[in-house]
């Protein structure tokens, strides 16, 4: 996230409040009108969580209250900050509401005891960039786990039996596997492992 900031020219240390922060509202009325649920990525080269996006949190939650058909996807690497910063509604999580960690190697697997501690209807893990093997990652109480190489002119290796190791995982836990692309200079390259796309979901909880 911060390599792709300062690759394009920006300043990841400062946060900033996205000029498209009504876009939801004209994607739910689509959704809703051809009945359908979409996916939305939040905060792709932000964190949801993150301290300085604290003033307009409250509103963030109640944007997402307002539209049923859309799926949040909140992806953080600031679990510790997840129960403090939730809304007062919150109960056992919104049900279009995703919630997941990044996990780059074996030295970020607190992240996920973190999220098992928080209530939620999907939780997930992005092993993505996967820097390193997480051979002691356990897929308890986790719903889906997504795993990538880093992309960009600077892009550091992953190993195919890394990801091949967190695949056999998931398959044996009964966890959804989503491969999304090999190390690579450029983003969706190398999208096949050992030959196969992997594009697993958890399911989408109708509301």
């Amino acid at each position: 996230m911060f390599r792709a900031q300062e690759r394009y020219g920006h300043d990841p240390s400062i946060v900033v409040r996205t000029k498209t922060w009504t876009e939801p509202l004209k994607w739910q009325r689509m959704a809703a009108e051809q009945g359908e649920f979409e996916m939305v990525f939040t905060c792709s080269w932000s964190d949801w969580f993150h301290e300085d996006a604290d003033e307009w949190r409250d509103e963030a939650w109640g944007l997402i209250r307002r539209c049923s058909n859309l799926v949040f996807q909140v992806l953080t690497k600031r679990p510790e900050r997840i129960l403090v910063n939730l809304p007062q509604d919150w109960s056992r999580g919104y049900e279009n509401v995703w919630l997941g960690v990044s996990v780059e190697n074996n030295d970020h697997l607190w992240r996920v005891d973190a999220l098992r501690s928080v209530p939620a209807r999907v939780r997930f893990i992005s092993a993505e960039p996967l820097l390193g093997p997480l051979s002691n990652l356990e897929l308890d109480e986790i719903d889906w786990l997504i795993v990538g190489g880093e992309s960009g002119p600077r892009y550091r290796e992953m190993k195919n039996e890394w990801a091949r190791e967190l695949r056999d995982l998931a398959l044996n836990s009964g966890v959804a596997f989503f491969f999304k692309q090999s190390a690579a200079p450029r983003t969706e390259m190398g999208t096949l492992l050992d030959g196969v796309a992997w594009r697993e979901y958890p399911p989408i909880r109708k509301l």
